[in-house]
C-alpha cells in the first residue's frame, strides 16, 4: 500500500521530489460556486489542513490541487527536532498518530518562502506558540504582525495536543486575554489602511462537553471569523491497530465521529451565525458531505489523502456538486447544518 514504510520519510519525499518541483494534480474547479463566501474570501473547493506544509514549502500546491491551503503551524522561533520515529500509520484503522509538535523553521523561514511565491489562491497561515515561550499570547501577536501582508487569513491554533499546556488557552479567561491581543494586533494593521484579514480559531476535539458552551460564547464575543473543528485527539477508543498505544495526536477515520459531533454542537450553539470549518476523518465523498450537513461551511483534509490519494479531492467535489443538484439548491450553504440536530444528539465516548 505504501512505497515507503517510514511516514516522515514518505512525507519528505512527497514535498521535495514532487510538490516542490510543481508535480501535482491540478483539480478542476466546479462549474459553479459551491461554497459560500466566508468573510470576503471566495472558496472553490476543499482545503489542505495545517500540518501538511508546516514551513510554507509548497503553499501554491494547496490552492491549485484544492481550493485553498493552510500552512503551519508556524512559531516565532525555529524548533526543529529530529528524534526517533514521531509519526505512526494505523493502517487497520485508517488513522495516523503524530507527536511532531510545532516542528518548523520559525517565522523567518516561512515568511521568506511566502514572499517568493506568486500571489495566487487562498493561503492561510496557522499560528502557534513556542512551548517554552514566556508570553504565549505574544507569540500569536508576532504571527499576525509577521505574516499580515501575505496571509489570506489566520488560524489561531490553541488545540494541538503535542505542545504541553497549549490547550489551556481554551479556558475562557485565557481565551479572552489571547483573543483581545490578537484582535488588537489586527486592528493596528487595519489602522494602517490594510485589509481586515479574517481570523479563525481552531479548537480541540477533546474539550469537555460542559466547557464547550463557554468556549463558544467567548469566540462569539470576540467576533472570530470562523471556528475550525477540530485538531487531533488523544482519545484511543475503538482502535485495533498495533500502533494504537503510541503517544501523540490521532487523526484520520477514528477522529471523524468525535469531531463531527462537536462540529454539530457548535453549529447549534452559534445558531449557524459563524462559519465552521470541518476537519477530521474526511476520507470519502460521503464523509465530506456529512461534515457539511453537520454544520461545516468549509472542509479541510490531510490524513484522508494519505490513504485515498489526491484523486479524493475531485471525487469530493463531484459528490458535493451532485448533492447540491439533487437537493435543488444553489450552493453548499443551503446544505450546511441540515442534519446538525441529528449529529449533535449522538454520543461521544470519552
Amino acid at each position: 500500500m505504501f512505497a515507503l514504510s517510514h511516514p516522515e520519510e514518505a512525507h519528505e519525499v512527497t514535498l521535495s521530489k514532487s510538490l516542490e518541483r510543481g508535480l501535482y494534480l491540478r483539480t478542476a474547479r466546479s462549474h459553479r460556486q459551491l461554497y459560500p463566501s466566508t468573510r470576503g474570501l471566495s472558496f472553490q473547493s476543499a482545503g489542505i489542513a495545517a500540518g501538511f506544509d508546516k514551513d510554507a514549502r509548497v503553499p501554491g500546491c494547496g490552492s491549485d490541487c484544492c481550493g485553498f491551503a493552510e500552512i503551519g503551524t508556524v512559531i516565532a522561533i525555529a524548533s526543529i527536532r529530529k528524534p526517533q520515529t514521531r509519526v505512526f500509520r494505523l493502517v487497520t484503522d485508517h488513522g495516523v498518530i503524530n507527536r511532531l509538535g510545532f516542528n518548523n523553521g520559525g517565522h523567518g523561514a516561512a515568511l521568506a518562502r511566502l514572499q517568493r511565491r506568486q500571489q495566487r489562491g487562498i493561503v492561510g497561515v496557522n499560528i502557534g506558540a513556542n512551548k517554552d515561550s514566556a508570553d504565549r499570547s505574544g507569540d500569536y501577536v508576532k504571527g499576525i504582525d509577521t505574516f499580515y501582508d501575505l496571509a489570506s487569513y489566520f488560524t489561531v491554533n490553541i488545540s494541538s495536543p503535542n505542545t504541553p499546556g497549549l490547550r489551556d488557552l481554551q479556558a475562557p479567561a485565557a481565551l479572552d486575554e489571547l483573543l483581545s491581543r490578537v484582535m488588537a494586533a489586527r486592528a493596528a494593521q487595519v489602522a494602517r489602511n490594510k485589509p481586515q484579514r479574517p481570523i479563525f480559531v481552531k479548537i480541540a476535539p477533546d474539550v469537555a462537553m460542559e466547557d464547550l458552551p463557554a468556549i463558544t460564547e467567548r469566540l462569539q464575543v470576540h467576533a472570530v471569523d470562523a471556528i475550525a473543528i477540530s485538531n487531533t485527539t488523544l482519545a484511543r477508543n475503538g482502535l485495533v491497530d498495533p500502533n494504537r498505544k503510541e503517544g501523540g495526536g490521532l487523526s484520520g477515520r477514528p477522529l471523524f465521529h468525535r469531531a463531527t459531533v462537536i462540529l454539530a454542537r457548535v453549529h447549534q450553539m452559534t445558531g449557524g451565525r459563524i462559519p465552521l470549518i470541518g476537519i477530521g476523518g474526511i476520507d470519502s465523498p460521503q464523509t465530506a458531505l456529512d461534515k457539511i450537513e453537520a454544520g461545516a461551511s468549509l472542509i479541510q483534509l490531510y490524513t484522508g489523502l494519505i490513504y485515498e490519494g489526491p484523486g479524493l479531492i475531485g471525487h469530493i467535489k463531484d459528490h458535493l456538486d451532485a448533492a447540491v443538484s439533487a437537493a435543488g439548491v444553489r450552493s453548499i450553504a443551503d446544505l450546511t447544518g441540515r442534519r446538525a440536530a441529528e449529529w449533535a444528539s449522538r454520543e461521544v465516548v470519552a
